[in-house]
């Protein structure tokens, strides 16, 4: 029998920190500030099982099988999912996700390495969120693994981290947004190119334009391809929106697919967020979203799929200029938590793991 009140407690530890969206940042600072500090409230006092070496099925027959978790204890489980689009323009942005948020939180080889579910669909976002959720969920447990943590201990979960992510190309001197530079000393190209192609030169015939404006639908599809949008002063920033609808979009889909794809101990956490692309400098991030699915009940807050509604200025941020993004006039910490329900799958232990 499932006892869910460590789980609940620290879901709502979670949702008593503040998040802060719309400010263009330093990624370090956002994957800490916002993703590393919520998730760690999940995790906080179990012991936390990702190594591949604590999934060893006993008796042990050598000296590595005998580093098996003692799944009495109370226990979470945790696997990280990501996407980012491929595009090669990003600057040691995603090695430093890895290094921050994919190494608390992804499963670990028996030889050291992490494994999370690595997708770079073109444009970002997801290719289908409902395979993102089951490929996520189904890969954090085999049979003979989740016969043995739901009846190990009673307040035992899983946890699944998801950070679903787009970019957006800035150039930097005359803050242009939609195009950046490979290196300084190269001309400007499209950055979202998928994106920023989808907008401006639809191809019917193309899989990933269509792919791209279903995600951003009709509305914001005409919207986007014809007026634009920018900002109180001026400046373009219709791909921004763009890019930003579709993280939002892949998070949102995610996060409904999960709930008919894990069981009651199944737990959540997701992300939506932008990448700035800028030449000759660090990467910059756009925290747009977070959302938890468990015990039925999704949580959203932040930035929506309104391209309307979007708006935003360039700030002085640290002696250098820095956009900040609204969403209905809302921005950093203001956004309203959203809940809906759902009807929670019961949990099914196999009766015979082995067969």
């Amino acid at each position: 029998m499932f006892d869910p009140s460590a789980a609940r407690l620290r879901l709502e530890r979670l949702w008593k920190l503040k998040a802060h969206f719309g400010m263009e940042r330093g990624s370090s600072r956002v994957f800490l500030d916002e993703i590393v500090s919520d998730r760690m409230q999940l995790v906080g006092g179990l012991q936390v099982l990702r190594d591949e070496l604590q999934f060893a099925i006993p008796p042990a027959a050598q000296d590595r099988e005998a580093c098996a978790a003692d799944f009495t204890q109370p226990s979470v489980i945790t696997t990280l999912a990501y996407t980012n689009c491929g595009d090669r323009i990003h600057h040691g942005e995603i090695e430093n996700y890895q290094r921050v948020v994919a190494s608390r939180f992804a499963t670990i080889s028996e030889i050291g390495t992490l494994k999370p579910e690595a997708f770079h669909p073109t444009g970002g976002g997801t290719d289908d969120g409902a395979t993102l959720a089951h490929v996520t969920w189904a890969h954090a447990l085999d049979e003979p693994l989740m016969k043995r943590t739901y009846e190990g201990n009673p307040q035992s979960f899983v946890m699944c981290a998801f950070d679903l992510r787009t970019h957006v190309g800035r150039d930097h001197d005359v803050d242009r947004f939609g195009t950046t530079r490979e290196s300084t000393w190269r001309e400007p190209r499209a950055a979202c190119g998928a994106i920023v192609g989808t907008l401006a030169h639809y191809n019917a015939d193309n899989d990933v334009h269509r792919r791209l404006r279903n995600n951003l639908g009709e509305e914001n599809f005409a919207l986007l391809s014809t007026k634009g949008v920018k900002t109180a002063d001026g400046i373009d920033v219709t791909a921004v929106v763009g890019a930003a609808i579709v993280a939002v979009d892949g998070m949102l889909e995610t996060a409904r697919a999960l709930r008919s794809e894990m069981d009651q101990r199944g737990m959540a956490h997701l992300t939506a967020s932008l990448t700035v692309n800028r030449p000759g400098m660090p990467d910059t991030i756009i925290y747009l979203a977070r959302a938890t699915v468990f015990g039925g009940e999704l949580r959203t807050q932040g930035f929506g799929v309104d391209a309307t509604k979007y708006g935003g200025a360039m700030v002085e941020h640290r002696s250098e200029r820095r956009l900040r993004l609204t969403y209905d006039g809302l921005t950093d910490a203001a956004f309203p938590i959203s809940t809906e329900s759902y009807e929670v799958r019961e949990v099914s232990i196999p009766t015979d793991p082995f067969t």
